[in-house]
């Protein structure tokens, strides 16, 4: 059993002053496997007063030296990536075969920030003035449970090119994969009080970050419902923030769309890192006329889809990260059965032989309704509705119907009718015919699914403030 007492904060490993311990199970055996002594509000002041004190030297840095510093973040983060997928594996239950894909997101955000960094233009001339582009301040992170150091990894790099110092909250389910990725960034000899890490409690930690003013940004991803409370809180101190939020992705499959292609991708979209995630495609939108097709191959592929032990390389999808999230899969669930949507596949409890675990059973529903529970809210799991339109305009119009924004899919042979429908969708990111997120692009939602953008340009400017500077040549 792994313990971890200790924070980081000022470039050291400190005992941190709260008192509360959190078990760290391993959702696949239900079997405890560590403990963690979250940081309390003190602990989370001092790693602000530290951040604080750093920015005053590090916003001056220049472009060389932070991109040599986000070349050293790399090297120490690679050095480490198969003990992180191993930790993912473990204390997350992401499939063995999956988990290289997030540490490899990791590992190349800062590289990705490296090359944004060492392109951009922090001065322009605009008009008669000249603006600078300067560093925000100290960036209050807070990152979930579902891709933890992927998080860390990425918004870090961002806040190190902008400039930025950094006070990280990681969720407190995630603190073997938090320790191991410390580790990492403290052996790449950042300046103290750059980076500043603090497990705790939304309660605690989160609520301090919200609410300190030394506090200039907050970067969050996680859902919509703490999101608005993350706004409302900032607005005190006019906190600027991100926010990277739920989603109930819709998947349109156009008629001309080859279904034994197109309908097991879908699944797999919905069902990727056990369902757990904010761009989870769970919403399928097929042609009425085809349903019958659809549920068929529906159901064909869901006999050959492998739930079960992660560690095992030809799992597809493992547990629910913990008994709270089980169980609010179950009750998505008897929502569509109580709602009237038709069962095609899975269904309530474990799989059998799964009792031991978070296990789910994958679940396809057909027939719903755009105004059905398992239509309209995000379940964070496998579980997939299937919805019918008549016409592509009342396809776009169900997969607007909604008030989340994140992702969407489409699915056609059809460019040119797959781009003019992926203009029409009310989406931060549109996906044709699989998944493809260019990194270097900017990530972030439309509507409830959240403020601002990651990643690329666009993701280094949010840390950014421009100051115009005009003046006039006094003559005597």
């Amino acid at each position: 059993m792994q313990i971890i007492d200790k924070i980081y904060i000022n470039g050291q490993f400190v005992t941190p002053q709260g008192t509360e311990v959190q078990t760290l199970i391993n959702p696949s055996t239900k079997q405890v496997i560590g403990q963690v002594t979250l940081a309390n509000a003190k602990d989370t002041q001092d790693a602000v007063a530290a951040a604080k004190q750093a920015f005053k030297t590090f916003k001056h840095t220049t472009v060389e030296q932070r991109a040599n510093m986000l070349q050293r973040l790399h090297d120490a983060v690679l050095a480490r990536k198969d003990e992180l997928s191993e930790a993912f594996i473990e204390e997350y239950g992401s499939a063995a075969a999956a988990a290289p894909n997030f540490t490899d997101i990791a590992v190349k955000s800062f590289m990705l920030a490296k090359e944004t960094l060492e392109s951009f233009a922090f001065t322009k001339k605009i008009g008669t003035a000249n603006v600078r582009l300067e560093p925000l301040g100290v960036i209050g992170i807070i990152t979930p449970w579902n891709a933890n150091y992927t998080y860390i990894a990425s918004k870090l790099a961002t806040a190190i090119a902008a400039g930025c110092t950094t006070v990280i909250k990681p969720s407190e389910l995630s603190a073997i994969q938090t320790q191991l990725i410390t580790e990492c960034l403290h052996a790449a000899e950042i300046p103290a009080g750059v980076i500043n890490i603090v497990t705790g409690t939304g309660q605690e930690a989160g609520t301090e970050l919200i609410r300190n003013a030394d506090i200039a940004k907050i970067s969050f991803t996680g859902s919509t419902e703490v999101g608005k409370i993350i706004q409302r809180g900032a607005a005190d101190t006019m906190k600027r923030v991100t926010l990277e939020l739920g989603g109930k992705s819709p998947n349109i499959i156009l008629d001309d769309a080859d279904l034994n292609q197109a309908i097991p991708l879908a699944l797999m979209l919905c069902y990727g890192n056990n369902g757990q995630t904010c761009m989870a495609a769970s919403r399928l939108i097929v042609p009425e006329h085809r349903l019958g097709e659809v549920k068929a191959i529906a159901s064909a592929f869901m006999s050959h889809i492998k739930v079960g032990d992660p560690r095992e390389m030809d799992t597809q999808i493992g547990p629910m990260v913990s008994q709270t999230q089980y169980e609010r899969v179950q009750r998505y669930i008897q929502a569509g059965i109580d709602e009237g949507a038709e069962l095609v596949a899975g269904g309530m409890g474990h799989p059998e032989g799964l009792e031991h675990g978070y296990f789910v059973k994958p679940t396809v529903f057909a027939n719903v309704k755009p105004a059905m529970t398992i239509a309209q809210e995000e379940i964070f799991g496998p579980v997939l509705s299937i919805l019918t339109y008549q016409s592509e305009e009342e396809a776009i119009a169900i997969a607007n119907d909604t008030v989340y924004g994140l992702a969407a899919y489409i699915s056609t042979p059809d460019m040119e009718k797959a781009n003019r429908i992926a203009a029409q969708i009310e989406a931060g990111v549109v996906m044709i015919n699989g998944v493809m997120v260019d990194m270097n692009a900017p990530f972030g939602g439309f509507k409830q699914s959240g403020i601002g953008r990651e990643f690329g340009v666009y993701g280094l400017e949010e840390h950014l403030e421009p100051k115009s500077i005009s003046g006039y040549l006094i003559q005597d």
